[in-house]
């Protein structure tokens, strides 16, 4: 699977212009620190993160500032060209999600996080055991993505924004769109357990992403 999905033209890198966190992070920065605070208390020492699909490293660089180690993965030649320019406080390897994880990443990080980056995915369980296989014993995975629900696609079909919100124009875009149940479903047939959702921007089952912690099963 893996030589049939990684091989990808340079045509259809998905290009970074510039370092900036992206407009998703100013709802989604605050919860997602939360839960990393909340595993630095659980634990000893230095918290190592794992940032899978890093983009710019804009955001591995705002959590390392809190006091975390921080590695980015990225794809993107010129997202990582960026992030080793800009953000010199964090390390940055090229690799896709789909390739077989350096040595030393193997159950070496306390966090595996992958920041609106499986709704992108057309293989999105690889990234699951991608993440089991880099975290340490009591290691948390946490994912974030698009909320999903049945409030709010009968708003948008009802609203007639179902069109724009499922834009097929967008090069790179959304793929795979989420409900709690169905991202629940794919954690816990990877063998993760002990699911937490957060949720963040807008109202109640209208929330623009959710945020999800999941432990591997020891």
């Amino acid at each position: 699977m893996t030589s049939q999905i990684s091989i990808k033209s340079a045509e259809y890198e998905y290009q970074y212009e510039d370092s900036a966190l992206s407009h998703t992070y100013s709802y989604l920065t605050e919860p997602l620190l939360s839960m990393l605070s909340e595993k630095a208390k659980s634990g000893k020492g230095k918290l190592r993160v794992l940032d899978l699909g890093c983009g710019n490293g804009s955001l591995s660089s705002l959590i390392a500032q809190q006091g975390y180690q921080v590695v980015g993965v990225e794809e993107s030649a010129s997202g990582i060209a960026m992030a080793r320019q800009k953000f010199p406080d964090c390390r940055f390897i090229q690799a896709s999600i789909y390739d077989v994880p350096k040595a030393e990443l193997i159950n070496a990080f306390d966090v595996v996080i992958a920041v609106e980056v499986i709704e992108h995915l057309l293989y999105p369980k690889e990234l699951m055991i991608l993440a089991s296989k880099c975290l340490n014993s009591g290691g948390i995975l946490i994912i974030t993505t698009p909320y999903h629900g049945y409030f709010k696609n009968l708003l948008l079909a009802l609203s007639g924004k179902m069109d724009d919100h499922f834009t097929v124009s967008w090069d790179g875009g959304h793929i795979k769109f989420f409900s709690v149940k169905t991202l629940t479903n794919l954690l816990e047939t990877e063998g993760y357990t002990d699911l937490k959702f957060k949720f963040a921007a807008r109202f109640p089952y209208l929330w623009k992403s959710m945020l999800c912690s999941a432990s591997v099963a020891e």
